[in-house]
């Protein structure tokens, strides 16, 4: 079995943002030169998550209002540590923090309306994703 990993680096310009980025990891896959395998997909922060949906503004819109109804910005205990972002710790519990998706003749096997996305909840700094390929 191979492997192969690559990170991609993100500093979104909102605090709270959805970032299409299935090109990227597309092209990561073709990199990798695994025909038939996985790619795990996986934000290194505890403020960021994966979210595997469609890519369509309102549902878009949906999720981002969805998740300020569960967790919304407000006085969290995480505040005593002197931070302020606890809402965003809550949204990627919600979301989760990676995905894996399928790779079929050396391609990601997407459902017809699958798109991969970074969710930020708390941006305007610099963090990553690793994506690792594993297989064949």
């Amino acid at each position: 079995m191979k492997s192969f990993t690559e990170y991609l680096w993100f500093n979104t310009q909102k605090e709270r943002e959805i970032v299409n980025i299935t090109g990227q990891i597309s092209e990561i896959v073709k990199r990798s030169k695994i025909k038939e395998g996985l790619c795990l997909v996986s934000a290194m922060h505890i403020t960021a998550g994966i979210w595997v949906n469609d890519e369509e503004s309102g549902l878009k819109q949906d999720v981002m209002e969805w998740l300020e109804r569960l967790a919304p910005a407000g006085d969290y205990k995480h505040h005593r540590t002197g931070e302020t972002n606890g809402d965003a710790h809550l949204k990627r519990t919600l979301i989760n923090h990676q995905a894996v998706i399928p790779v079929t003749n050396a391609e990601l096997d997407l459902g017809p309306w699958e798109q991969i996305f970074y969710m930020e909840f708390d941006g305007r700094r610099r963090k990553r994703v690793v994506v690792k390929v594993i297989g064949e």
